[in-house]
Protein backbone atom coordinates (compact mmCIF):
# COMPACT_ATOMS: atom_id res chain seq x y z
CA UNK A 1 0.00 0.00 0.00
CA UNK A 2 3.25 2.11 0.22
CA UNK A 3 2.54 5.36 -2.07
CA UNK A 4 -0.76 5.74 -1.94
CA UNK A 5 -3.35 6.92 0.47
CA UNK A 6 -4.76 4.26 2.61
CA UNK A 7 -8.30 4.74 3.65
CA UNK A 8 -10.00 2.74 6.87
CA UNK A 9 -13.31 1.68 5.63
CA UNK A 10 -16.08 0.52 9.33
CA UNK A 11 -16.88 -2.84 7.12
CA UNK A 12 -19.09 -3.89 9.89
CA UNK A 13 -21.54 0.18 9.50
CA UNK A 14 -24.51 0.48 7.50
CA UNK A 15 -28.17 -1.02 6.67
CA UNK A 16 -26.46 -3.11 4.11
CA UNK A 17 -23.36 -3.90 5.80
CA UNK A 18 -21.11 -6.04 5.70
CA UNK A 19 -21.99 -6.76 2.13
CA UNK A 20 -22.38 -3.81 0.30
CA UNK A 21 -19.55 -2.33 1.99
CA UNK A 22 -17.00 -4.74 1.10
CA UNK A 23 -17.89 -5.04 -2.20
CA UNK A 24 -17.55 -1.21 -2.49
CA UNK A 25 -14.25 -1.11 -0.74
CA UNK A 26 -12.62 -3.74 -2.97
CA UNK A 27 -13.91 -1.78 -6.06
CA UNK A 28 -12.58 1.26 -4.64
CA UNK A 29 -9.07 -0.33 -4.26
CA UNK A 30 -8.43 -0.31 -7.62
CA UNK A 31 -10.96 2.10 -9.45
CA UNK A 32 -10.02 5.07 -6.76
CA UNK A 33 -6.77 3.84 -6.75
CA UNK A 34 -6.16 3.91 -3.01
CA UNK A 35 -5.10 1.18 -0.35
CA UNK A 36 -8.23 -0.19 1.61
CA UNK A 37 -8.33 -1.13 4.96
CA UNK A 38 -11.29 -3.01 5.91
CA UNK A 39 -12.12 -2.62 9.57
CA UNK A 40 -14.38 -5.25 11.31
CA UNK A 41 -14.87 -9.33 11.70
CA UNK A 42 -12.57 -11.04 9.93
CA UNK A 43 -14.62 -13.89 9.48
CA UNK A 44 -17.87 -11.78 8.05
CA UNK A 45 -15.45 -9.67 5.96
CA UNK A 46 -13.99 -12.67 4.35
CA UNK A 47 -17.30 -14.20 3.66
CA UNK A 48 -18.27 -11.50 0.79
CA UNK A 49 -14.90 -10.73 -0.62
CA UNK A 50 -15.11 -11.74 -4.55
CA UNK A 51 -13.66 -14.39 -5.28
CA UNK A 52 -12.92 -15.56 -1.59
CA UNK A 53 -9.67 -13.67 -1.28
CA UNK A 54 -8.07 -10.22 -0.67
CA UNK A 55 -7.64 -8.00 -3.76
CA UNK A 56 -4.64 -6.64 -4.38
CA UNK A 57 -4.53 -3.44 -1.94
CA UNK A 58 -6.79 -4.53 0.51
CA UNK A 59 -5.84 -5.51 3.86
CA UNK A 60 -8.07 -6.54 6.61
CA UNK A 61 -8.17 -4.91 10.66
CA UNK A 62 -9.78 -7.28 12.92
CA UNK A 63 -12.27 -5.58 15.11
CA UNK A 64 -14.17 -7.88 17.94
CA UNK A 65 -17.18 -5.48 17.96
CA UNK A 66 -19.67 -3.75 16.08
CA UNK A 67 -22.22 -0.40 17.39
CA UNK A 68 -25.27 -0.81 15.77
CA UNK A 69 -27.61 1.91 14.36
CA UNK A 70 -30.00 2.02 17.22
CA UNK A 71 -26.99 2.54 20.16
CA UNK A 72 -26.59 5.27 21.73
CA UNK A 73 -23.69 6.88 20.79
CA UNK A 74 -21.52 8.36 23.76
CA UNK A 75 -22.17 5.07 25.71
CA UNK A 76 -21.39 2.62 23.51
CA UNK A 77 -18.01 4.04 22.26
CA UNK A 78 -16.37 3.96 25.97
CA UNK A 79 -17.79 0.49 26.06
CA UNK A 80 -16.95 -0.72 23.08
CA UNK A 81 -13.31 -0.56 22.59
CA UNK A 82 -12.95 -3.05 19.82
CA UNK A 83 -15.33 -1.97 17.91
CA UNK A 84 -14.77 -1.31 14.11
CA UNK A 85 -15.68 2.08 14.32
CA UNK A 86 -13.68 2.89 17.15
CA UNK A 87 -10.90 0.94 15.41
CA UNK A 88 -10.85 2.96 12.01
CA UNK A 89 -10.24 6.28 14.10
CA UNK A 90 -7.26 4.78 16.04
CA UNK A 91 -5.77 3.42 12.77
CA UNK A 92 -6.53 6.95 11.20
CA UNK A 93 -4.96 8.47 14.87
CA UNK A 94 -2.27 6.28 14.58
CA UNK A 95 -0.83 6.61 11.22
CA UNK A 96 -1.91 3.63 9.46
CA UNK A 97 -4.60 4.66 7.77
CA UNK A 98 -4.99 8.85 6.08
CA UNK A 99 -8.57 8.75 6.32
CA UNK A 100 -11.72 7.08 7.32
CA UNK A 101 -15.19 6.20 6.03
CA UNK A 102 -18.24 5.06 7.97
CA UNK A 103 -21.58 4.33 6.89
CA UNK A 104 -23.15 3.22 10.67
CA UNK A 105 -24.35 5.28 13.57
CA UNK A 106 -23.58 8.72 12.67
CA UNK A 107 -23.30 9.64 16.29
CA UNK A 108 -20.60 6.62 16.98
CA UNK A 109 -18.70 7.53 13.81
CA UNK A 110 -18.89 11.20 15.26
CA UNK A 111 -18.02 10.26 18.73
CA UNK A 112 -15.38 7.78 17.55
CA UNK A 113 -13.86 10.67 15.13
CA UNK A 114 -13.51 13.63 17.94
CA UNK A 115 -12.34 11.38 20.88
CA UNK A 116 -9.78 9.71 18.69
CA UNK A 117 -8.43 12.63 16.96
CA UNK A 118 -9.80 16.11 18.69
CA UNK A 119 -11.25 19.19 17.33
CA UNK A 120 -9.58 21.67 15.28
CA UNK A 121 -8.26 24.69 17.78
CA UNK A 122 -11.23 26.91 17.84
CA UNK A 123 -14.14 24.64 16.87
CA UNK A 124 -16.48 23.75 19.73
CA UNK A 125 -18.43 20.86 17.90
CA UNK A 126 -18.12 19.10 14.41
CA UNK A 127 -20.39 19.60 12.01
CA UNK A 128 -21.26 17.15 8.79
CA UNK A 129 -21.31 19.10 5.11
CA UNK A 130 -23.60 16.86 2.35
CA UNK A 131 -24.04 18.18 -1.29
CA UNK A 132 -27.35 18.96 -2.34
CA UNK A 133 -27.48 19.01 -6.23
CA UNK A 134 -29.33 22.15 -7.75
CA UNK A 135 -31.59 22.05 -10.33
CA UNK A 136 -30.05 23.74 -13.92
CA UNK A 137 -26.35 23.89 -12.70
CA UNK A 138 -23.43 21.44 -12.83
CA UNK A 139 -22.33 23.24 -8.93
CA UNK A 140 -24.20 21.78 -5.69
CA UNK A 141 -25.12 24.07 -2.50
CA UNK A 142 -22.87 22.63 0.65
CA UNK A 143 -25.73 21.55 3.46
CA UNK A 144 -24.47 22.00 6.81
CA UNK A 145 -25.24 20.58 9.28
CA UNK A 146 -26.99 17.37 8.07
CA UNK A 147 -26.92 15.87 11.42
CA UNK A 148 -23.72 16.00 13.85
CA UNK A 149 -24.65 18.25 16.24
CA UNK A 150 -28.75 18.86 16.84
CA UNK A 151 -29.03 21.61 19.66
CA UNK A 152 -26.01 24.11 18.65
CA UNK A 153 -25.24 27.26 20.13
CA UNK A 154 -25.34 30.08 17.92
CA UNK A 155 -21.65 30.89 17.60
CA UNK A 156 -21.34 27.29 16.34
CA UNK A 157 -23.17 28.10 13.24
CA UNK A 158 -20.59 31.05 12.51
CA UNK A 159 -17.84 28.26 12.94
CA UNK A 160 -19.14 26.03 10.74
CA UNK A 161 -20.16 28.47 8.10
CA UNK A 162 -16.05 29.74 8.09
CA UNK A 163 -15.44 26.20 7.53
CA UNK A 164 -17.56 25.16 4.91
CA UNK A 165 -16.31 28.36 2.90
CA UNK A 166 -13.01 26.98 2.85
CA UNK A 167 -14.52 23.55 2.16
CA UNK A 168 -16.38 24.73 -0.70
CA UNK A 169 -13.50 26.28 -2.59
CA UNK A 170 -12.33 22.57 -2.94
CA UNK A 171 -14.95 20.34 -3.26
CA UNK A 172 -17.56 22.67 -5.44
CA UNK A 173 -14.20 24.87 -6.55
CA UNK A 174 -16.47 28.53 -5.96
CA UNK A 175 -13.43 30.55 -5.10
CA UNK A 176 -16.44 32.98 -2.95
CA UNK A 177 -19.09 31.05 -1.82
CA UNK A 178 -21.99 32.94 -0.52
CA UNK A 179 -23.48 31.56 2.41
CA UNK A 180 -27.32 31.43 3.83
CA UNK A 181 -28.96 30.46 6.99
CA UNK A 182 -31.44 28.30 6.71
CA UNK A 183 -34.74 29.89 8.59
CA UNK A 184 -38.92 30.17 8.27
CA UNK A 185 -38.55 33.42 6.32
CA UNK A 186 -36.15 35.37 4.14
CA UNK A 187 -36.95 38.45 6.13
CA UNK A 188 -33.56 39.56 8.80
CA UNK A 189 -35.36 38.82 12.75
CA UNK A 190 -36.93 36.04 11.20
CA UNK A 191 -36.84 32.19 13.31
CA UNK A 192 -36.60 31.20 16.80
CA UNK A 193 -33.20 32.26 18.71
CA UNK A 194 -31.17 30.38 17.70
CA UNK A 195 -31.43 31.48 13.93
CA UNK A 196 -32.08 35.13 14.98
CA UNK A 197 -28.77 34.86 17.46
CA UNK A 198 -26.92 33.66 14.25
CA UNK A 199 -28.41 36.07 11.74
CA UNK A 200 -26.36 38.84 13.45
CA UNK A 201 -23.14 37.04 14.32
CA UNK A 202 -23.25 35.87 10.79
CA UNK A 203 -23.52 39.27 9.29
CA UNK A 204 -19.68 39.04 10.20
CA UNK A 205 -18.68 36.18 7.52
CA UNK A 206 -17.80 36.96 4.22
CA UNK A 207 -20.23 36.03 1.74
CA UNK A 208 -23.30 36.22 3.66
CA UNK A 209 -26.13 36.95 2.07
CA UNK A 210 -28.88 36.39 4.92
CA UNK A 211 -31.87 33.91 5.47
CA UNK A 212 -33.04 31.58 3.01
CA UNK A 213 -36.39 29.36 3.15
CA UNK A 214 -36.40 25.03 2.47
CA UNK A 215 -37.13 26.04 -0.88
CA UNK A 216 -34.00 27.36 -1.59
CA UNK A 217 -32.68 24.37 -1.24
CA UNK A 218 -31.75 21.96 -4.44
CA UNK A 219 -32.68 26.09 -5.84
CA UNK A 220 -29.62 27.98 -5.90
CA UNK A 221 -29.76 31.03 -4.00
CA UNK A 222 -26.56 30.42 -1.88
CA UNK A 223 -23.42 27.98 -2.00
CA UNK A 224 -23.49 26.94 1.25
CA UNK A 225 -26.61 27.11 3.59
CA UNK A 226 -26.21 26.34 7.77
CA UNK A 227 -28.49 25.46 10.11
CA UNK A 228 -28.39 23.29 13.20
CA UNK A 229 -27.92 19.50 13.00
CA UNK A 230 -31.84 18.64 13.64
CA UNK A 231 -32.83 20.60 10.97
CA UNK A 232 -30.29 20.02 8.74
CA UNK A 233 -31.08 16.56 8.72
CA UNK A 234 -34.58 16.80 8.99
CA UNK A 235 -34.35 18.88 5.88
CA UNK A 236 -31.76 16.05 4.35
CA UNK A 237 -34.31 13.31 4.80
CA UNK A 238 -37.27 15.03 3.35
CA UNK A 239 -35.80 16.01 0.07
CA UNK A 240 -34.80 12.57 -0.17
CA UNK A 241 -37.90 11.05 0.46
CA UNK A 242 -39.59 13.63 -2.23
CA UNK A 243 -37.09 13.31 -4.85
CA UNK A 244 -37.73 9.42 -4.62
CA UNK A 245 -41.36 9.70 -4.54
CA UNK A 246 -41.89 11.96 -7.38
CA UNK A 247 -39.21 9.58 -9.70
CA UNK A 248 -41.58 6.81 -8.71
CA UNK A 249 -44.78 8.76 -9.69
CA UNK A 250 -42.88 10.15 -12.93
CA UNK A 251 -41.27 6.60 -13.68
CA UNK A 252 -44.78 5.05 -13.35
CA UNK A 253 -46.31 7.07 -15.56
CA UNK A 254 -44.17 7.03 -18.49
CA UNK A 255 -44.40 2.98 -17.71
CA UNK A 256 -48.34 2.74 -18.11
CA UNK A 257 -49.80 1.99 -21.68
CA UNK A 258 -50.70 5.03 -24.04
CA UNK A 259 -49.47 6.50 -27.13
CA UNK A 260 -45.91 7.47 -25.34
CA UNK A 261 -45.41 3.46 -24.78
CA UNK A 262 -43.17 3.61 -28.10
CA UNK A 263 -40.95 6.62 -26.98
CA UNK A 264 -41.06 5.33 -22.99
CA UNK A 265 -37.72 3.36 -23.38
CA UNK A 266 -35.67 6.44 -24.20
CA UNK A 267 -37.68 8.89 -21.88
CA UNK A 268 -36.62 7.02 -19.29
CA UNK A 269 -33.23 6.08 -19.80
CA UNK A 270 -32.91 10.07 -20.50
CA UNK A 271 -34.39 11.07 -17.37
CA UNK A 272 -32.46 8.78 -15.23
CA UNK A 273 -29.19 10.38 -16.58
CA UNK A 274 -30.99 13.85 -15.71
CA UNK A 275 -31.71 12.31 -12.34
CA UNK A 276 -28.07 11.31 -11.60
CA UNK A 277 -27.16 13.94 -9.49
CA UNK A 278 -30.02 13.37 -7.56
CA UNK A 279 -29.28 9.64 -6.11
CA UNK A 280 -27.43 10.28 -2.48
CA UNK A 281 -24.93 7.38 -3.87
CA UNK A 282 -23.65 9.46 -6.02
CA UNK A 283 -22.21 11.87 -3.74
CA UNK A 284 -21.09 9.15 -0.95
CA UNK A 285 -21.39 11.31 1.72
CA UNK A 286 -20.46 14.19 3.46
CA UNK A 287 -17.11 15.30 5.33
CA UNK A 288 -17.20 15.64 9.37
CA UNK A 289 -15.70 19.34 9.75
CA UNK A 290 -14.12 19.92 12.50
CA UNK A 291 -12.33 17.37 13.80
CA UNK A 292 -8.53 16.79 13.29
CA UNK A 293 -8.62 14.31 10.49
CA UNK A 294 -10.80 13.57 7.59
CA UNK A 295 -13.86 11.60 7.93
CA UNK A 296 -16.03 10.87 5.43
CA UNK A 297 -20.15 9.59 6.88
CA UNK A 298 -22.03 8.18 4.51
CA UNK A 299 -25.78 7.54 4.16
CA UNK A 300 -27.37 4.35 6.69
CA UNK A 301 -28.36 2.63 3.49
CA UNK A 302 -25.02 2.93 1.35
CA UNK A 303 -24.49 0.94 -1.94
CA UNK A 304 -21.14 -0.47 -3.18
CA UNK A 305 -21.45 2.52 -5.31
CA UNK A 306 -21.32 4.88 -2.42
CA UNK A 307 -18.90 3.36 -0.64
CA UNK A 308 -16.57 3.98 -3.87
CA UNK A 309 -17.47 7.47 -3.55
CA UNK A 310 -16.80 8.24 -0.44
CA UNK A 311 -13.25 6.74 -0.69
CA UNK A 312 -13.28 9.35 -3.01
CA UNK A 313 -14.08 11.56 -1.40
CA UNK A 314 -11.65 10.81 1.00
CA UNK A 315 -8.93 10.72 -1.19
CA UNK A 316 -9.51 13.86 -2.62
CA UNK A 317 -9.63 15.43 0.77
CA UNK A 318 -6.13 13.99 2.08
CA UNK A 319 -4.92 14.97 -1.54
CA UNK A 320 -5.80 18.42 -0.96
CA UNK A 321 -4.35 18.89 2.66
CA UNK A 322 -8.08 19.78 3.42
CA UNK A 323 -7.75 19.62 7.66
CA UNK A 324 -4.70 21.66 7.11
CA UNK A 325 -6.98 24.35 4.93
CA UNK A 326 -9.95 24.37 7.79
CA UNK A 327 -7.47 25.05 10.66
CA UNK A 328 -6.09 28.02 8.60
CA UNK A 329 -9.70 29.21 8.18
CA UNK A 330 -10.77 29.35 11.54
CA UNK A 331 -7.16 30.51 12.40
CA UNK A 332 -7.60 33.31 10.50
CA UNK A 333 -10.79 34.11 11.69
CA UNK A 334 -10.09 34.08 15.23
Amino acid sequence: MSGTPVIAIDAMGGDRAPGEIVAGACAAASEVGVGILLVGRPDAIEAHLPGGSLPPGVEILGASEVIGMDDEPAAAIRSRKDSSIVRCAEVVRDGGAAAMVGAGNTGATMAAALLRWHRIPGVHRPAIAVPLPVFGSDTPQLLVDAGATVDPDPEWLVEWALLTREYARFRIGTAEPTVALLANGEEAGKGDSLRKRASELMASVPGFVGNVEGRDLMNGGADIIVTDGFTGNVALKALEGAVKGLAGLVLGVIGEPGPWSDAAPALIERLLTAAAPLVPDNTGGGLLLGVNGVCIISHGSSSATAIVNAVRLARDCVEADVVTRLKGAIAVAG
